[in-house]
């Protein structure tokens, strides 16, 4: 496997291990988590929706964020055109049905077109779903269209590091697209800019150590591309504070993140994990920091995860947490495709003459569009 490759696989099955590490302790406060585990507070999986290693909507959407990237990128080979909002929102329909919600009066839900990754039962089961996921999707009036609400919850950017990911590779994107595909696509859902903000703030960062560069300078990229943004100061603040408790080695871990917030907001969420990940010794002891405080922690868990697993690479995640995680094959294929996809070809052009002389142009279907269509239909 390439670098980048390995890469990209590591940082959805990381996100997804740092989810599943965080699930169990979701709504408790840090005492109740140290007084049901123990001093160190939750060191391996526990049980959750009835198993060991099992994942929540935040790596659910994640992975019909990297299929709706996917199907945006196969539409625009088969159609010459697309748009990754629109697609993605379309995917994110999906969730909503697997979620056992009816579709919005505008679907275009079609079961001929749902794709491989509906079809994963695994999927079709309620795993604490945001209230401000669930409303937005159910009132969406059109594929692309912001969400009608003033929300800034983390259910936008803990879904978005598979952006980051696409931008990135021999096809990257300007960091300026990244961030604003990402922020259109966490404002899907998430109406107040701070919640679609932190999203494309950390599709920058995925996107810059994709390449194999340190986390610091790529705080440092997407803060110059953030500051051009409108109502961006909540966020950067934000990000600062993370940085600054992070270079004080004098305050506790669990101090530091009790002052950055509890992750149930975006900005919150963004800066504890990036303070995890800046003060990380290891994969594990980020994540494991990540988890264990009174807040959000499957989504800090998922997006420190994320952020760690570019960095380090899929040999830096235990494997004792990996072999149980729900889905793992699943999340590693969709990755692989995520990584692959900008190389494809679904047709290639041939020129040939007619009977008469005149040259025309046809379409040869390549060995794999059939394979391509089937598992990731166009839009």
């Amino acid at each position: 496997m390439s670098d980048l490759r390995d890469r990209f696989v590591a940082c959805l099955l990381g996100g997804a291990v740092g989810d599943a590490l965080g699930a169990p302790v979701e709504f408790l406060s840090r005492d109740e988590i140290l007084e049901e585990f123990g001093p160190d507070g939750i060191t391996d999986y526990a049980p959750a929706y009835g198993g060991l290693g099992r994942i929540t909507d935040d790596t659910q959407m994640t992975l019909f964020t990297a299929e709706g990237l996917i199907r945006a990128h196969v539409r625009g080979l088969n159609k010459g055109i697309t748009t990754y909002s629109g697609v993605t929102a379309h995917a994110y329909e999906r969730w909503l049905r697997t979620q056992g919600e009816p579709a919005p009066a505008s679907s275009r839900f079609a079961e001929r077109e749902t794709g491989w990754l509906f079809e994963q039962k695994e999927l079709h089961a309620r795993r604490a779903p945001g209230n401000t996921c669930l409303s937005a999707l159910r009132a969406m009036e059109s594929y692309g269209e912001p969400a009608r609400n003033d929300s800034k919850g983390c259910g936008g950017v803990m879904r978005v590091a598979p952006v980051g990911l696409f931008g990135a590779g021999e096809h990257a994107w300007n960091p300026h697209i990244a961030f604003e595909t990402a922020n259109k696509i966490c404002a899907l859902t998430h109406g107040h800019p701070t919640g679609s903000l932190t999203g494309g703030a950390l599709a920058v960062i995925i996107q810059y150590m994709a390449a194999g560069d340190p986390l610091p300078p790529a705080v440092n990229l997407a803060k110059r591309v953030l500051r051009e943004q409108d109502r961006h100061e909540e966020t950067l603040d934000a990000i600062e504070a993370a940085e600054a408790l992070a270079a004080d080695a004098e305050i506790p871990p669990e101090r530091a993140i009790e002052k950055l917030g509890a992750g149930w907001i975006a900005e919150e969420a963004l800066a504890i994990s990036i303070y995890c990940s800046l003060v990380a010794r290891d994969f594990r002891h980020g994540v494991l920091l990540a988890v264990n405080h009174g807040g959000d922690s499957d989504s800090t868990g998922a997006i420190t995860g994320n952020i760690l697993g570019v960095q380090l690479g899929l040999e830096a995640i235990p494997k004792e947490w990996l072999e149980p995680l729900e889905l793992r094959e699943v999340i590693r294929q969709l990755a692989e495709d995520l990584h692959d996809c900008r190389s494809w070809t679904t047709n290639e052009t041939t020129f040939e003459r007619d009977a008469s002389g005149t040259l025309v142009i046809r379409e040869v279907p390549s060995p794999d569009s059939a394979e391509i269509r089937a598992r990731y239909p166009g839009f």
